[in-house]
């Protein structure tokens, strides 16, 4: 897995973000002191789940046959007494049954940004200066 790298980006708040030779930024919303210019860490956490998902529907639906034209995944996450709250709202549009349906309501609590966030985690950091 290729590295994700943060610096310092233009305005208050701003982050220049990499990873390989993708570059992006990062930001919050201007009531919360940044430029806006980028959707924030916790955005960006809701779309490495919302992305995940959906992949995993994907992948899956090809590998069984199942005729999933879209999966649209939504993720909102709300802070409450010092605990991430993720809501995940997950459309699936295709021919489906009932069946298939509830499978991959299953195969999406599979998803390894899932698996992550709902697991064991730990940060290590070190200063390399």
């Amino acid at each position: 897995m290729r590295k994700v790298v943060s610096q310092f980006g233009e305005g208050p708040l701003q982050q220049k973000l990499s990873t390989g030779d993708l570059q992006y930024v990062s930001d919050v919303e201007i009531s919360r002191g940044g430029s806006g210019t980028g959707p924030s860490p916790h955005e960006f956490l809701g779309a490495a789940l919302a992305a995940c998902t959906s992949m995993t529907l994907k992948m899956y639906s090809q590998h069984k046959s199942i005729n999933l034209k879209n999966a649209i995944v939504t993720v909102d996450i709300e802070r409450h007494n010092d605990v991430e709250i993720f809501t995940r709202h997950i459309e699936l549009i295709g021919d489906l049954d009932d069946q298939q349906r509830e499978r991959l309501l299953e195969i999406a609590q599979r998803c390894p940004i899932h698996k992550a966030l709902a697991g064991e985690i730990q940060i290590k950091t070190q200063l390399v200066n």
